[in-house]
C-alpha cells in the first residue's frame, strides 16, 4: 500500500494564510454592518419609550379633563343649591333660619369659586401637557422615520452580504478540515486574543504585519525557508514570508471574485 504523502510545512503555511484571508474577509463584511444593528436596537428602544411616554401624557390629559367635568358638575349642583336656598329664604320663619340659609349659600358660592380656580389650574396643566405631547409626537415621528431608514439600510447590507458571508463561512470550515487540529486550535486562540483578528501575518519591512518590532535577519531567513512554523515573540502571531502572502492573496482574490 502506498504511503500517504505528508503535507509540507509550506503547504500548511499556505493553508493557514488562506484561512486567515477568508476569515478576514468575513470580518470585513461584518464590519460593514458596524454599529448598525446596535443603532437599530437603540432606536427601537427609544421609539418604545417615547410611545409609552406619549400614552401616559395622553392619559394624564384625559384625567384632567375628567376632573374638569367633575368640577363643572359640582358648580352646577352648587348653583342649583344656591337657587334653592334663595327661594327658601323667602319663606323663613325667623332670623336663625335665614342666617343658616345665608351661610349655606355662601358656602356653595365658595365651592363655585374654588371649582373655577381648580378648572383654571387644570386647563393650564392641560395646555402645558399638550405642548409636551406635541413635542413628543414630533420627536416620535422623527425617530420612527430614522428607524425606518436605518432598518432599510441594515436590511440592504444584510441582503447584499448574506450569500457571500455564508459561502465564506463554509469555505473557512472546509479550510480548517485541511489543516491539522493543533494548528487550527492555535490559530483560533491567537485570533481570539488579538483585536484585528489577524492570527497569520506576513513579514513586512523586517517586522511582522501590523507590528513595530523588528524581526532579526536570521529569523526572517528561517521564515522565508518555509521549513517550520514560526511565531512572533511579541504578538504570538504565525509568520509567513511576504512572497508567500502575495501569492496566496492573488489566489484567494480569484476565489472571492467568483462568489
Amino acid at each position: 500500500m502506498a504511503k500517504k504523502k505528508e503535507i509540507t510545512v509550506e503547504n500548511k503555511l499556505r493553508a493557514l494564510y488562506d484561512l486567515q484571508l477568508i476569515d478576514s474577509r468575513v470580518d470585513t463584511i461584518r464590519s460593514v454592518r458596524g454599529e448598525l444593528p446596535l443603532e437599530v436596537q437603540d432606536l427601537e428602544d427609544e421609539v418604545a419609550g417615547l410611545t409609552t411616554r406619549l400614552e401616559k401624557l395622553t392619559d394624564s390629559v384625559d384625567t384632567l379633563n375628567d376632573q374638569i367635568k367633575m368640577k363643572k358638575n359640582l358648580m352646577e349642583e352648587a348653583k342649583a343649591l344656591i337657587k334653592k336656598y334663595t327661594e327658601q329664604q323667602k319663606n323663613v320663619r325667623n332670623n336663625r333660619e335665614f342666617n343658616s340659609l345665608t351661610k349655606e349659600t355662601e358656602f356653595q358660592d365658595l365651592e363655585i369659586q374654588l371649582a373655577e380656580k381648580n378648572i383654571k389650574e387644570f386647563l393650564a396643566k392641560i395646555e402645558h401637557k399638550n405642548v409636551v405631547i406635541d413635542e413628543a409626537k414630533l420627536k416620535l415621528s422623527e425617530r420612527k422615520n430614522h428607524l425606518k431608514h436605518k432598518k432599510s439600510e441594515l436590511n440592504t447590507i444584510l441582503e447584499e452580504t448574506k450569500k457571500e458571508e455564508e459561502v465564506l463561512l463554509l469555505k473557512s470550515e472546509k479550510c480548517k478540515k485541511d489543516i491539522e487540529e493543533r494548528l487550527v486550535l492555535a490559530y483560533s486562540r491567537i485570533r481570539n486574543n488579538v483585536k484585528n483578528g489577524l492570527a497569520v501575518v506576513a513579514v513586512e519591512r523586517g517586522a511582522s504585519g501590523g507590528s513595530y518590532f523588528t524581526i532579526p535577519p536570521q529569523i526572517i531567513m528561517e521564515i522565508g525557508s518555509r521549513k517550520k512554523i514560526i511565531t512572533d515573540e511579541h504578538s504570538g502571531r504565525i509568520l509567513v514570508d511576504e512572497e508567500l502572502a502575495k501569492e496566496q492573496k492573488v489566489k484567494m482574490e480569484k476565489v472571492f471574485a467568483k462568489i
